[in-house]
């Protein structure tokens, strides 16, 4: 029983801890503290729910423990302002069944976590922790910088925002511009971890990637104008429109060559579509989000895998390696080259990355290198490749698959 209780508590903290966190941001006015409050929330669940029973509504138990805590806290400091009265008020009139929809503090807080008074480094480690719920040690995975990195990054964020004094509120419009980039950057990178989990043993989280796709569709909403808000609502819809192919009953990958293509959603792949068409219809040129949403569509509208325009994609991700340098770009298109022309063009990219240092310690480039050594017939490297690429992979489900091609060779 203490088991069940336990991972349901881990299950409710995964989907509901940002929500809980936004709604008491809201209240106190202070990021810190709203995580400190809801991770004492979290402490009281586990203590009292074996005993007490689980509640109807977790999320909003949590939410409601948590916001006593705060009273708590003020009170010791002898602070019963405004804050404290309205938080009291809120308290009497609801219930612990009271949980409203909070998708406007949820808006609020990817704004705070991006304020521009805090670096570029700390906005998108603060909001993979906060709204992302991500642990430290996923966030460094995920950024490829030690886990001491992000926890002082997070800390700097937290005591920054305090020092100064930042209202947990939405910016006004004329700020909006100054902080998309930064927005719509931590909303990729969340989606990105629900896309394809940097450990456990999930390959997709789901819920995760429901919200930063809810997300950018309010962003887009929010700034119609903008071309790469539309461009980055057109790559989760596009790429969500797999998730019931890419993985298999029993939890583990499918990958791209092997999904059944009819169970990918068309719907979604036509509102992906649609929203790439307003991106492109700012007349504006396509940014790094919208080339993506491209190189999504191709693979989307391809009834098979041989039927992919690889040399389109092969033109989309050099176009994107100029706009947006980076090795898991030239990653990708290595991968690209290697199904237009043949492997050994895209081995010797591959290889020019790895002289270089790049990517050291994740299992992304060897996994790519031993793929490309198999099919050139140098099986030995190829197995030793993709069993390097298994050790350093940090999900259960990824690393599975790499031993098992590992094992077929």
């Amino acid at each position: 029983m203490t088991d069940d209780i336990h991972r349901t508590v881990d299950a409710v903290w995964r989907i509901e801890s940002a929500r809980i966190v936004a709604t008491l941001a809201k209240a106190t006015g202070d990021v810190g503290l709203a995580e400190d409050l809801a991770q004492e929330a979290l402490v009281e669940a586990i203590q009292q729910w074996p005993d007490a029973g689980i509640p109807r509504n977790p999320g909003a138990w949590l939410t409601a423990v948590a916001k006593r805590r705060a009273i708590d806290t003020w009170r010791r400091r002898g602070a019963l302002d405004e804050r404290y009265r309205a938080i009291a008020h809120d308290l009497s009139e609801s219930s612990d069944d009271d949980w409203e929809p909070i998708d406007d503090d949820m808006l609020r807080l990817v704004f705070i976590a991006c304020h521009p008074v805090l670096s570029r480094e700390s906005q998108v480690a603060l909001t993979l922790r906060v709204v992302g719920g991500l642990s430290t040690q996923e966030i460094a995975r995920m950024l490829l910088v030690p886990v001491a990195t992000v926890q002082a990054r997070i800390t700097r964020a937290k005591k920054t925002l305090a020092a100064a004094r930042v209202p947990f509120d939405t910016p006004e419009p004329t700020e909006w511009r100054g902080r998309l980039g930064g927005v719509l950057g931590v909303v990729y990178l969340i989606y990105t971890e629900g896309y394809a989990a940097t450990s456990g043993d999930r390959w997709i989280r789901e819920e995760l990637a429901g919200e930063a796709l809810r997300l950018a569709r309010v962003l887009a909403g929010l700034m119609p104008r903008e071309p790469e808000a539309h461009g980055l609502v057109a790559l989760l819809e596009l790429q969500s429109s797999r998730f019931a192919a890419r993985v298999a009953r029993d939890g583990s990958p499918v990958l791209l060559s092997d999904q059944d293509r009819s169970r990918w959603d068309r719907a979604q792949i036509a509102r992906g579509q649609a929203a790439l068409d307003r991106a492109d219809a700012r007349g504006q040129g396509r940014g790094p989000y919208a080339l993506q949403a491209a190189i999504a569509l191709c693979h989307a509208v391809a009834p098979r895998i041989e039927d992919t325009d690889w040399e389109r994609i092969v033109v989309l991700y050099e176009a994107l390696g100029r706009l947006a340098p980076s090795p898991v770009v030239d990653l990708n298109r290595a991968v690209a080259v290697s199904m237009a022309t043949g492997p050994a063009t895209a081995l010797r990219i591959v290889d020019r990355l790895q002289s270089d240092g790049a990517l050291r310690g994740s299992h992304l480039l060897p996994s790519v290198r031993g793929e490309l050594l198999s099919r050139l017939g140098r099986v030995e490297e190829a197995r030793s490749e993709l069993l390097t690429a298994a050790n350093l992979a940090s999900n259960e489900r990824e690393a599975a698959v790499l031993r098992g091609k590992a094992a077929a060779l």
